[in-house]
Parts: structure tokens; sequence; C-alpha cells
């Protein structure tokens, strides 16, 4: 991989981590709160979620009209939509997690840099379940 592609990958993603802490979406708690349509419901997440979606949709069509991406690069062809049974599970264990622990990979990475042990559960349990999943697919 290139300097370069580094480069832009790391903007990328301290520019991600800045927007997650700004919002207050490194704390497990507003996470939670959203989930809780009953109770002490927060929608903080779905206004920063429609946020992101306003500037990046426009911003992933003009780079697609472009045709190179901002690395120079060829942009690849978008993959034909599924949906199978793979989806769905995965879908279902990622989103069953997120509500337990109120982190999704994201935050969670960014909470690191606290040093506290719930993150670096969280974490751990991804990597681990990662390789389960590599597991399944090797067959």
């Amino acid at each position: 991989m290139s300097a370069h592609r580094v480069a832009w990958a790391l903007l990328a993603g301290a520019l991600f981590g800045l927007g997650l802490a700004v919002s207050g979406m490194t704390d497990p708690d507003k996470v939670l709160n959203f989930l809780d349509i009953a109770g002490r419901w927060d929608p903080s997440l779905a206004l920063v979620m429609g946020g992101a979606l306003a500037v990046a949709v426009p911003g992933f069509a003009w780079v697609r009209r472009r045709g190179v991406a901002f690395t120079g690069g060829a942009i690849p062809p978008a993959p034909a939509p599924r949906f199978d049974t793979r989806l769905l599970v995965g879908s279902t264990l990622f989103g069953v997690g997120w509500g337990i622990a109120g982190y999704c990979p994201g935050p969670a990475l960014a909470n690191l840099a606290h040093g506290a042990l719930e993150p670096v559960l969280f974490v751990l349990a991804l990597l681990a379940g990662s390789q389960v999943a590599r597991l399944f697919d090797a067959r």
C-alpha cells in the first residue's frame, strides 16, 4: 500500500473518530438509550446517522461520477446486492452484540484510548468472532 493511500486512510479514520467523539457516540450509554425505545429513548444516534448520510451519499455519488478514487485508483464496481442466510445471521449477531455492549467497532476502537476494560473485551470478542466467521467461511 502506498504512503499516499495510508495517509488518506489515516485522515479518514481520524475524521471518523473525531466525529464519533464530538457527537458523543463513543459513550455506550448513548447507544443503549437509543435502543431503549420504551424507556429513556435518545434520538441523537439517529440524528448523527442522518447527518453522516447527508454528507456521504452526495460524496459517494460525486466520486462515482469522477470515476477515480481520492487515492488515484480505479473505483471497483458495486457488488450485486444479495440477501441470504449468511447476511441475516451476521446482521443479527452484530445487532445483538451492539445492543448488549452498546459498542459497534468504530466507537469500541476509539474507546481503546481510554484504557478501560470494557472496550478491550469488546474488541477481543470482535476479533474472536471474526476468526470464528473465517472458520465457517473455510467450509
